[in-house]
């Protein structure tokens, strides 16, 4: 391994080091770790298989119901796990790409007294998408507890005319690093360029009518790797909804009427 490839392993373990309950910010230096393109390099764990055969297969472990794969942060930590099987040494960001898809997330240093840090596949996402796109984890959820009504209201009125939007949901959203903001899950009809265009300027018009100092974030509920997005279609009712304000009797705009979805 390069100078470089050993250094950044070794930040890896660093950083693996600070990660304790409620250390967010350590944890959240652990995958800008795993993410750095020069390095960021870990061991993974084949239960099958050699790297490249078309046989080869990463250990698995499930934790509270969800899978990972099992890995070690460098050569050191390979000898001490006493692994006897074949491993494959692989980027971060290239782990990231080809597990969070199948929902799968990696274990560091599972033989680690304590037992290493575990990395949920959503995390393998913000790595793999770019860690400053998507807010850090773990994330608090809940209906927006703030009253906007005007911003609400041109909102939906500016939806009602653009055709590509089919219904609007909302959720107030706690990172576990940075500000609180209001998220808007665009339901949309389809996501050509076109469409998205107008649902980008839908937002520019309504975005006058949100208070200062009020963060909005938008969420595509196509997105179904998307936590926010996931919450939304799970729990939040539109405020807006195409159809159910076509619908005979319903009323306006809001939440549709109960016979609605």
């Amino acid at each position: 391994m390069s100078a470089s490839g050993t250094a950044a392993a070794g930040q890896i373990e660093h950083m693996l080091r600070q990660v304790t309950p409620g250390r967010y910010d350590a944890y959240e230096a652990l995958l800008a770790a795993l993410a750095e393109p020069a390095g960021g390099r870990v061991w993974m764990l084949l239960w099958n298989g050699r790297p490249g055969t078309p046989d080869a297969q990463y250990g698995n472990l499930e934790v509270d119901g969800h899978g990972y794969a099992p890995a070690v942060t460098s050569a050191q930590e390979l000898s001490a796990s006493s692994w006897s099987r074949a491993h494959e040494v692989v980027s971060g960001l290239d782990i990231a790409r080809a597990l969070y898809p199948d929902r799968w997330g990696i274990w560091l240093n599972p033989h680690a007294p304590g037992g290493g840090v575990g990395i949920p596949w959503t995390d393998l996402r913000r790595i793999a998408t770019g860690l400053d796109r998507m807010p850090a984890g773990p994330l608090r959820l809940s209906e927006p507890a703030i009253d906007i009504p005007q911003f609400y209201a041109l909102l939906a009125r500016n939806a009602h005319q653009t055709p590509a939007v089919r219904s609007l949901r909302r959720a107030w959203v706690q990172p576990a690093l940075g500000a609180p903001y209001l998220a808007i899950g665009l339901d949309l009809y389809d996501t050509s360029r076109p469409s998205v265009d107008a649902v980008r300027a839908m937002m520019q018009q309504s975005i006058a009518a949100v208070p200062d100092g009020l963060p909005v974030s938008t969420v595509a509920l196509s997105d179904e790797y998307d936590p926010v997005g996931m919450w939304l279609l799970a729990h939040a009712r539109p405020f807006y909804d195409r159809e159910a304000h076509a619908a005979p009797g319903a009323g306006g705009y809001g939440y549709p009427p109960a016979a609605g979805r």
